[in-house]
């Protein structure tokens, strides 16, 4: 079992010449090197080097189930040589983050010691493959602690406050290169979650009653099959352009931005196309949408009518979600997409689409080769 506790005040890693130095600087980094804020997640990164270099980095949910910490920890340290040694170098050493927000009026401190097993299964974990970790880390929204030095954790009391979001020299650094941070890991996947209320209740009848029109259809002869799937194409127009003339706000609050594009669908609409987009070619007909200003309009549409997925079809918004991390992806925003994916995969693991372009993401394949061959499916469906 080997474990290495050398001080990270000690260590540089370096990433596009920016010099993390310390713990403070480490916790303030995460966030520009993931593009969002991880909540409730468990992450590795791997260092190279003597420089300590960041290379592939892993995140997981944490396991509320302390039963399962041992495993997760295991499975997490495995997942990370693996995935680095699949692209030809293998980490050195690296650095792990526990980032969950103390329960409301509850301590930081409190919320970090709960972890701290955890911390140590990780370092464990890490150690028994050769890896050792130079810092692990606890962050909550607004502050951090360092579970590698003890004389830091008998003195923090509530943990060491994180520089004011955009002030830091990682930030201007981040900005400098162009990388935006998108928010929590949250905030992006409450923008996938299915609507509430009376709302929900109509929409769920609409469904139903939809089903029961294109469901027979769907299955019935070929001509009957392509029949609806040019209506709900059709369908889809007339929403884009609808979706075109309302556009979306600069930096909107993103709830009430979303809330302005659920108002654009009613209820029969969207049953249609949640239905139509279960046939595997109207939904690569779909994915066509993805260039210039077209890519974000179909990314409102697509991320609406997954909310309208509630209730027993709620599995249905596998389609919708895979194509809005597909055009996510399309629009080089990896992170949005691999939400998306993942969200999708969780109501509906055999999926294929989605599992398919989430692995090629992962891998960091040019998504050009199936651009163009939707493009042409696109151009084929037109002529006919």
């Amino acid at each position: 079992m080997t474990q290495h506790s050398e001080p990270l005040s000690q260590l540089i890693v370096t990433d596009n010449q920016v010099t993390l130095s310390g713990p403070a600087d480490l916790a303030d980094a995460l966030p520009y090197i993931l593009g969002y804020h991880p909540d409730d997640s468990i992450v590795l990164l791997g260092l190279h080097g003597p420089r300590g270099k960041l290379g592939g980095r892993i995140r997981t949910a944490i396991p509320e189930d302390t039963a399962n910490w041992p495993e997760a920890a295991r499975q997490l340290a495995a997942c990370l040589v693996d995935s680095s040694s699949a692209r030809g170098v293998r980490p050195d050493a690296a650095v792990a983050y526990l980032c969950q927000d103390p329960p409301a009026g509850g301590r930081v401190r409190d919320a970090a010691e709960r972890l701290r097993p955890l911390a140590q299964l990780l370092r464990t974990a890490c150690g028994d493959l050769e890896v050792p970790v130079y810092e692990a880390l606890y962050i909550s929204q607004e502050r951090y602690l360092s579970y590698c030095s003890t004389e830091a954790l008998d003195d923090a009391g509530e943990g060491s406050a994180l520089p004011r979001c955009g002030s830091s020299p990682m930030a201007a650094a981040a900005a400098f290169a162009g990388i935006h941070v998108r928010g929590s890991l949250k905030e992006m996947r409450e923008r996938l979650i299915p609507l509430d209320g009376p709302v929900a209740i109509q929409q769920e009848r609409a469904l139903d009653a939809v089903a029961a029109r294109l469901a027979p259809r769907m299955v019935g002869p070929e001509t009957e099959q392509s029949r609806v799937r040019d209506e709900t194409i059709d369908l889809v127009e007339r929403l884009m352009g609808r979706f075109r003339r309302v556009p979306a706000p600069r930096d909107p609050e993103q709830s009430a931005a979303d809330a302005r594009d659920d108002a654009l669908l009613t209820s029969d609409e969207a049953a249609h196309l949640v239905i139509g987009l279960q046939d595997r070619l109207t939904r690569d007909l779909a994915a066509g949408w993805m260039d210039g200003p077209e890519a974000l309009v179909a990314l409102r549409l697509w991320r609406a009518l997954a909310r309208r997925c509630v209730g027993s079809f709620e599995s249905h918004a596998a389609a919708p979600l895979t194509l809005v991390g597909w055009v996510a992806w399309s629009m080089e925003d990896p992170v949005s997409a691999r939400v998306a994916w993942t969200r999708a995969l969780d109501l509906d693991p055999e999926y294929v689409f989605a599992r398919l372009l989430h692995q090629a993401c992962n891998d960091e394949v040019d998504p050009e080769p199936l651009r163009r061959s939707l493009r042409r499916q696109w151009t084929a469906h037109r002529l006919r």
